[in-house]
């Protein structure tokens, strides 16, 4: 499996601590069936004021620590950004990494303020080019009122991902009822695990693999954590990947998606 979302780069962020929890994290995530991690520390201005330099170098210091380890995890580069108005500008010049340097970057929205302009924002990324990959809607406390605002914005060509935790209840009855919702409806293109230590939010994959697979089957629950970000690495154009069920014409299951879970 290939997890794009975790932080495992020790203190840079609210992720990793230190050196030891990275080591301890990449040991769960090897344990867990996890064979590549991107490395997405936060990009918060006045908050977490990370770069592509200092991520990069981060990144391969981490790389050589699992190597005299032994941990067989493989690293790339990611950021966790927060949408701000100088998002794109950032990624442009590459100042803010995008997904193992392609046209995919994690986009993370507020968490309890629904930002005013958002699908023209969304919308701003798709037309140059880049491919926003909106992370947790599940877990955002406005999706309530907005949840076709992100099936809409699928439509458009941005992708979801759900946190794999909020799958197996790690996040609440609330997210994991709209995380449910979403890869039930057939929006959802990715899983990963958001992790950001060893105790709680840990690089755990398979327990949301197997909630989604309830959900969608088996052959979709292998396209949320292999195949999609898979193409994701690769640099794979949106057009030639295999779409989320609802956005490629898929035969849609006769029965509700909350009624699989019975």
């Amino acid at each position: 499996m290939i997890d794009l979302h975790a932080h495992l780069l020790p203190g840079i962020d609210d992720g990793a601590r230190t050196l030891d929890d990275a080591l301890a994290m990449a040991r769960i995530a090897v344990d867990d069936g996890i064979r590549k991690s991107a490395c997405t520390p936060h990009i918060y201005p006045g908050m977490y004021e990370n770069d592509t330099e200092g991520i990069a170098a981060a990144i391969e210091a981490l790389r050589q620590q699992y190597g005299a380890a032994g941990i067989p995890l493989e690293l790339t580069i990611g950021a966790d950004a927060h949408l701000t108005p100088a998002l794109l500008g950032r990624i442009r010049e590459g100042t803010a990494p995008t997904l193992n340097y392609t046209r995919y970057f994690l986009l993370e929205p507020p968490h309890h303020v629904a930002p005013p302009q958002f699908a023209a924002s969304v919308a701003g990324f798709l037309a140059a080019g880049y491919v926003p990959v909106i992370t947790h809607p599940e877990r955002l406390t406005w999706i309530e009122q907005h949840y076709d605002v992100f099936l809409q914005l699928a439509r458009d060509g941005a992708w979801m991902q759900v946190t794999s935790g909020s799958l197996t209840g790690d996040f609440g009855p609330d997210a994991r009822y709209w995380g449910e919702r979403m890869v039930g409806d057939g929006y959802t293109h990715i899983l990963a695990t958001d992790a950001h230590g060893v105790r709680s939010r840990r690089p755990e994959l398979a327990k949301g693999r197997a909630a989604a697979a309830r959900l969608v089957g088996e052959q979709e629950a292998t396209r949320l954590v292999v195949d999609r970000p898979g193409a994701i690495l690769a640099d794979t154009p949106p057009t030639d990947v295999t779409p989320a069920p609802a956005l490629g014409g898929v035969p849609r299951r006769a029965r509700p998606w909350w009624k699989r879970l019975l």
